[in-house]
């Protein structure tokens, strides 16, 4: 289990902002499943969901940022959980950007990659891996959608969702797997220890000017159409 409970660059629990909140939470006291399910939470209600400027950075700058997508809130998630002693890896992917439609608009859309890079995490709890997903997208973000397409029935995909049961998506933790966006995955790159290495290897394949426009440009455009959203307008 060392590997799964070691610091990295990313994943950097000793940054005094995520001592604190640990602490402040009161986490460290819980046991095992209390530490999961309030950590959980906590990623995916109280980090909203939101674009960050590039899926490398740390688990401290995401804490800073105060949202971020799978990559991003994934990297929070697992320096939290190790930050207690919870065991956890993760798990790479590629998704059909058309799960992203609504979320991404106009230009935005159009120059994006087809296949978008994207990570779940995986913790282990009573001997058991649990493939954790839902926390990309918050409650709040989750319920506007569902208040503004009431008479989906079944499947869903666009927005950041692609589900088998739009309306009662399994996105709660109580030692199960969860899923927001896994029906759209068309490429797996396995299991790796931490986001830094899996990074290495793979990652977001973007042009150099690409990579400006998204950080520079699409990525605010795509914040504010977020927020717009979760305010439903």
């Amino acid at each position: 289990m060392h590997d799964y409970l070691s610091e990295t660059k990313m994943l950097d629990f000793s940054a005094p902002t995520i001592k604190t909140l640990i602490n402040s939470r009161g986490w460290d006291k819980l046991d095992e499943f209390n530490k999961i399910k309030q950590i959980y939470n906590f990623v995916r209600d109280e980090v909203k969901f939101g674009y960050n400027v590039s899926d490398k950075i740390p688990a401290s700058r995401v804490l800073k940022d105060g949202f971020g997508q799978c990559n991003t809130k994934g990297t929070l998630f697992m320096a939290l959980l190790r930050g207690v002693g919870i065991p956890c890896r993760i798990h790479g992917f590629t998704i059909d950007k058309k799960l992203q439609k609504g979320a991404m608009t106009g230009l935005v859309y159009k120059k994006a990659p087809d296949n978008i890079f994207h990570s779940w995490v995986e913790v282990f709890y009573n001997g058991i891996w649990y493939e954790l997903e839902a926390f990309i997208l918050d409650k709040e973000y989750l319920s506007k959608l569902q208040e503004v397409n009431t008479d989906c029935q079944g499947a869903f995909c666009g927005y950041g969702v692609a589900v088998k049961d739009f309306k009662d998506p399994q996105i709660d933790w109580n030692a199960n797997n969860t899923y927001i966006q896994s029906v759209g995955i068309n490429n797996d790159f396995g299991v790796y220890d931490n986001p830094d290495e899996l990074l290495k290897e793979h990652g977001q394949e973007m042009s150099k000017f690409k990579e400006f426009f998204y950080r520079h440009i699409g990525r605010k455009l795509m914040n504010r159409n977020v927020e717009r959203i979760r305010r439903g307008k």
